[in-house]
């Protein structure tokens, strides 16, 4: 008996599926690691205290910057979307409308299938971010400790809101490239509240110096250092 058309197409749009899958879940530490063993590194969620320490958590999240992503962080669709996912959780946090799935409209970046397949690069991001939000838009690149901590500082100003991107090998173990929402800084306690878009791993806290690591790490893509997205919103006359 011969196949019929209808199932031929459910069996290609089957293997198209399953492609897919297979596409976002192993290429992406091939394209987006930065090449370097981090096998040994002591993985934050194991071996710090703090990292999803309710205490310190409920302490971070009360910062005035937190609060406004409080009402719903939105995690990304795929392995692919944690630059989009970002942003749309700026501008959600901004009081803007912000999906993940219509962020990237007239932006010039186009998906295959629903995925981003070299991921996004800071710049690219910050392009994004400029065209969706209408604030100023810094890139930060090649920060030391103190020019870190001083924008870590910033990141409770309610008029800023900052994306880092970063590599997890120095923090996790496991070389992959990723952006994800700073929401806040418990600067006595020295810690960083990131709001991972992975749901994976969810919102966590990392110390400045072990944080900074992570995003001076170089993208393979660019060979440019990682770094910070700062975005502003205007001030009015």
């Amino acid at each position: 008996m011969t196949m019929t058309r209808r199932r031929r197409f459910l069996i290609v749009a089957s293997l198209a599926v399953s492609l897919l899958v297979a596409t976002v879940m192993v290429v992406p530490p091939l394209l987006w690691g930065d090449g370097i063993d981090y096998s040994q590194v002591a993985a934050i969620q194991t071996t710090t205290r703090e990292f999803q320490d309710p205490s310190s958590l409920a302490k971070a999240w009360a910062l005035p910057v937190a609060q406004r992503y409080r009402a719903g962080l939105h995690y990304q669709s795929n392995g692919s979307f944690c630059g989009p996912a970002s942003v749309a959780n700026v501008m959600r946090s901004l009081g803007h409308e912000g999906d993940q799935k219509t962020v990237l409209n007239g932006t010039g970046m186009s998906t295959f299938l629903g995925v981003l397949p070299g991921g996004m690069t800071l710049d690219q991001l910050a392009d994004v971010a400029q065209k969706k939000l209408g604030a100023k838009v810094t890139i930060l690149r090649d920060l030391d400790l103190e020019a870190f901590r001083a924008h870590l500082r910033g990141t409770n100003d309610p008029s800023r809101r900052y994306i880092m991107n970063f590599n997890r090998g120095p923090l996790f173990g496991k070389s992959m490239g990723h952006h994800s929402p700073i929401a806040g800084y418990l600067a006595d306690e020295d810690l960083v509240l990131v709001l991972d878009v992975n749901e994976k791993y969810g919102p966590w806290l990392a110390r400045s110096e072990r944080l900074l690591e992570a995003i001076n790490t170089v993208d393979r893509a660019t060979h440019k250092k990682r770094g910070l997205l700062l975005m502003e919103e205007p001030t009015s006359p």
